[in-house]
């Protein structure tokens, strides 16, 4: 990288690389994200055949599930939040550090091995069905945290960064997200126009078919608009969504070359999985906030106020501080190192990771959050991103009573 430099300039780009890795404080806590998948490599090779009930294999199995809603909140509780920026100097040389983004890149194939791997023992153990289960969803959970590294990686300009995001994507058949998330979703965040804006009173089942139907929608209209202002057509070797799901195409072939039609169940459980749990994240984000109109009926710009956030560390370093979300949406292209918090923006009551097991709970989801969305907007309703149905009298029953329980516990 320095080697084009003159003699004084290269200078100053090492010595401020060298500072930047004295002063990060998490710069070796980064590589937990990579070392996900090389523990799911670890949980896929302990699962053995079983006959009967056995409560290791069961662990080995659902492993995925209770790292992600129990073991990183319970140490989201333990070792708390961090809301420092970096200072100046280091946020400069921090951007420009190659380390972090070979942390990006290193999970891509990790990942892949964990999933063959899992394939492997999906189609090959004699399992129970609710390890098979396990062991695909397990599967499907790394899938969806690949989805998040195809967001770190598809934010960059260059072509490698963007040909690897869609390789992350490949494993839950999402590559539209690439298209959709960089120019539908930072377009239209916290408006009715956009689908992967949850609003009031919209449960996570009722958001679900919308942004999975509404994000592809807007994908390939995106695409074709692209296309056809280099007047291509839609079917164009230059289409990325078709970039993306011939790769996607390539590695379930490859699955199922290797493994039998056995391993379809597990391809699909696995994507459905990871998808939605993509999907899970994207409800929390956005809930309920909205951007006002101008005078001339203009969104106003998207500000730090529009995204829920958290500072909680731990889910923090293993989702590249996309908890950071309201730097995130001002700042795209920002590399995750150096998002920063603001104190402007509303936090969730917990980390990203706490707060997906509530979201697949209505009346509980709606009992937490409700009242922070109207808090938020000091009352006014009308500055509320609302569903267009509100509560049936039976959910807002069983909302009102878990507030109740909730307050009390308080």
């Amino acid at each position: 990288m320095t080697t084009n430099l003159q003699p004084e300039h290269r200078y100053q780009v090492i010595k401020a690389a060298s500072y930047a890795q004295s002063q990060d404080p998490k710069r070796k806590l980064w590589l937990l994200s990579p070392l996900a998948p090389i523990i799911g490599w670890a949980m896929y090779l302990g699962v053995k055949d079983q006959q009967g009930f056995d409560l290791k294999n069961t662990i080995a199995a659902w492993s995925g599930s209770l790292f992600t809603y129990g073991f990183i909140p319970a140490l989201d509780v333990v070792i708390g939040k961090d809301s420092d920026n970096l200072p100046e100097p280091v946020f400069k040389a921090l951007q420009t550090d190659a380390y972090y983004q070979k942390i990006a890149h290193a999970f891509i194939p990790l990942n892949y091995i964990a999933l063959f791997i899992a394939a492997h023992q999906f189609t090959h153990r004699q399992l129970p069905w609710y390890n098979k289960l396990g062991l695909a969803i397990t599967t499907g959970i790394g899938s969806g945290i690949a989805i998040n590294t195809a967001h770190e990686l598809g934010h960059k300009n260059d072509k490698l960064n963007r040909t690897l995001a869609r390789v992350s994507l490949a494993p839950s058949a999402y590559g539209h997200f690439a298209i959709e998330h960089n120019y539908g979703h930072h377009r239209w965040v916290a408006t009715p126009e956009d689908p992967a804006s949850s609003r009031y009173n919209e449960s996570f089942w009722q958001f679900l078919p919308r942004t999975v139907i509404g994000g592809l929608r807007s994908a390939i209209a995106i695409e074709r608009r692209r296309l056809a202002r280099r007047n291509k057509g839609f079917w164009h070797k230059d289409n990325e969504l078709l970039q993306g799901w011939a790769i996607t195409a390539g590695l379930y072939a490859a699955l199922y070359q290797l493994n039998g039609k056995k391993v379809l169940p597990f391809i699909a459980i696995q994507a459905l999985y990871g998808f939605s749990l993509l999907e899970s994240v994207n409800y929390l984000e956005h809930y309920g906030l909205l951007r006002q109109k101008d005078s001339q009926g203009r969104y106003e710009p998207t500000r730090p106020e529009h995204s829920w956030n958290s500072n909680n560390t731990v889910t923090n370093l293993f989702l590249y501080q996309l908890q950071r979300h309201s730097d995130h949406h001002a700042h795209p292209n920002r590399p995750y190192q150096v998002l920063r918090h603001f104190d402007e923006s509303p936090q969730l009551p917990s980390g990203y990771a706490s707060m997906i097991v509530p979201a697949y709970i209505p009346p509980l989801w709606f009992a937490i959050m409700n009242k922070r969305v109207v808090a938020h907007y000091k009352g006014d309703m009308s500055k509320i991103n609302k569903h267009h149905k509100p509560l049936s009298p039976r959910m807002q029953k069983a909302t009102n009573l878990i507030r109740k329980g909730l307050d009390w516990l308080g």
